[in-house]
């Protein structure tokens, strides 16, 4: 109470001071700098939350998904053993939050991943750019049938072609043409980028691009 006091009173000395210096301008405009001073630096409310999307996050084993995640959440990554089931984290960035909840890769789970779907608002894929022809069309695969699915085909999709700083890693365009990106998600939307570990700030800006997809599907849902 002490200080709503002292603050309450300091406030009024400087609207009397505002009132009554009379003619003298200089004592006006000094109290009135010394006022706004006390407004910017005393009555500032605290910052507006930031708005929380609740997001998927899919692809095979070995994908990097868990490493990926636990770097964006500054988690150590030495010991990093493959999902089994589910794991939920939540991805802070400057202007959101993410619920990302990262569905095990293995054969015996992924079967299920259309379980865990349900109200979600966007779609992290990703994939081992540099994993063998038979990994990379099962993946394709997995990815067709997400972006079909009638509870992601209206969702914003990120999807990274990760490790792409192994040797044998596809480039960003081959995974394009491979996974027939084009004519498949023609009106959706979509974003496709490479994505390494050692390159923590191009899979931040990937993620902000996809807070931005977020965004503007939230606009047009309260437009409607």
């Amino acid at each position: 109470m002490h200080s709503i006091n002292t603050s309450v009173s300091f406030h009024s000395r400087l609207i009397s001071g505002l009132l009554f210096s009379g003619d003298n301008s200089k004592t006006l405009s000094r109290n009135y700098m010394d006022y706004l001073c006390f407004r910017t630096f005393c009555c500032k409310g605290p910052p507006p939350p930031r708005p929380e999307y609740d997001v998927v996050c899919i692809g095979l084993t070995g994908s990097g998904k868990t490493s990926l995640l636990s770097r964006l959440c500054s988690e150590a990554t030495d010991n990093i053993v493959p999902t089994t089931g589910f794991s939920i984290k939540a991805v802070p960035f400057q202007n959101a939050i993410l619920n990302v909840k990262e569905l095990g890769g293995a054969d015996s789970i992924k079967k299920y991943w259309s379980r865990y779907y349900q109200g979600s608002q966007g779609v992290v894929f990703v994939l081992d750019s540099a994993s063998s022809e038979e990994d990379l069309e099962v993946a394709r695969m997995e990815l067709h049938s997400a972006l079909q699915h009638p509870q992601l085909c209206t969702l914003p999709f990120l999807i990274l072609a990760n490790h792409q700083d192994k040797p044998a890693a596809r480039s960003v365009q081959e995974i394009k043409k491979y996974f027939e990106l084009e004519p498949l998600a023609r009106g959706k939307s979509w974003i496709l980028e490479g994505s390494t570990v050692d390159n923590m700030d191009a899979v931040k800006e990937s993620f902000s691009q996809l807070i931005h997809l977020l965004e503007e599907k939230d606009h047009e849902i309260g437009r409607i």
